[in-house]
């Protein structure tokens, strides 16, 4: 499936089809045994080290690349941290998004964003509509520069994987 990609200023758009019922694609969201599974670009394994899905509740979470053939990426970890903010099952989702270290301290280097996602019944599917609203135009240049949508977009191959065996 494609993704459709657009900016409006400082904030990403990013929308996908899903074949599978909204449901499903919102648990694979909101458990964590499915994320471990799915989250992450293709040849990056992520452990999730904290996961309270509920509004207030943390999301720490490591990428590590542990496909030779990605070269000097081979061997690197990615930290994230997430506070969720608003869950509205199976419909919406809100978090803050950061980078962070392993101890879970946020980087002052690479920007924050606020994140919502919609999860709407359409045509027998799913389709899911992210919005990634940094503070300013050019952190969102940071992370567009970083491969952001090359690596969401293999990230959802992935879940489309995952999606298929649950089907």
């Amino acid at each position: 499936m494609q993704l459709n990609t657009r900016t409006e200023g400082a904030v990403l758009i990013l929308e996908r089809m899903f074949e599978a019922p909204r449901d499903l694609v919102f648990e694979a969201y909101s458990n964590q045994d499915h994320l471990e599974r799915w989250w992450g670009p293709e040849g990056w394994e992520t452990d999730i080290h904290q996961f309270e899905f509920r509004p207030g509740g943390i999301w720490h979470y490591c990428m590590r690349c542990v496909d030779e053939t990605q070269g000097e990426f081979f061997g690197m970890e990615s930290w994230g941290k997430a506070v969720f903010r608003k869950i509205d099952a199976p419909t919406f989702l809100a978090y803050t998004d950061y980078f962070s270290d392993a101890s879970g301290t946020l980087s002052d280097e690479l920007p924050s964003s606020e994140i919502e996602i919609d999860f709407e019944e359409k045509d027998g599917g799913t389709l899911v509509i992210f919005r990634s609203d940094f503070k300013t135009e050019e952190g969102l240049r940071q992370v567009l520069d970083m491969g952001v949508v090359e690596g969401f977009s293999s990230q959802l191959r992935r879940l489309d994987e995952l999606l298929a065996t649950a089907n």
